[in-house]
């Protein structure tokens, strides 16, 4: 697999399109602090490391995800904006507006990842991994 992130995304979007509850995914640190962000902003109710004998070598991360009504996913649009074919940088200046700030854009900073309100907070630019409302 190329893009294990537009792979994580794509999942979440998949799910949410026929209600599913939760998914499980393979774990990585990437993958597990995306999903701490995306739980910290409510886009998703709960993440998990799963280990155990039945797990693979790395483990499994599980998401649970979030709904607003019975068929409304509380992730409206997620984006992935970075590729492996082409890279996208802002320095601190020049940071993502997202939704005219009621989403959020996921940064991939020197202190790792956070969003963007938290990033120009800290004065940090970065690539701009995905955008998320």
């Amino acid at each position: 697999m190329t893009d294990p992130i537009a792979d994580m995304l794509t999942r979440i979007r998949n799910a949410q399109a026929v209600h599913k509850p939760e998914i499980v995914l393979p774990f990585s640190k990437m993958k597990f602090s995306l999903a701490e962000i995306l739980k910290q902003e409510g886009y998703v109710k709960e993440t998990e490391k799963l280990d155990g004998p039945d797990q693979p070598a790395n483990g499994s991360l599980k998401i649970v995800l979030k709904y607003l009504g019975p068929k409304e996913p509380a992730i409206g649009k997620l984006t992935r904006i970075s590729k492996p074919g082409r890279r996208i940088y802002r320095d601190k200046d020049h940071l993502p507006v997202v939704l005219n700030h009621l989403g959020i854009a996921v940064i991939s900073t020197p202190r790792g990842l956070m969003t963007n309100k938290a990033a120009r907070k800290a004065g940090l630019g970065g690539e701009v991994i995905c955008e998320i409302y």
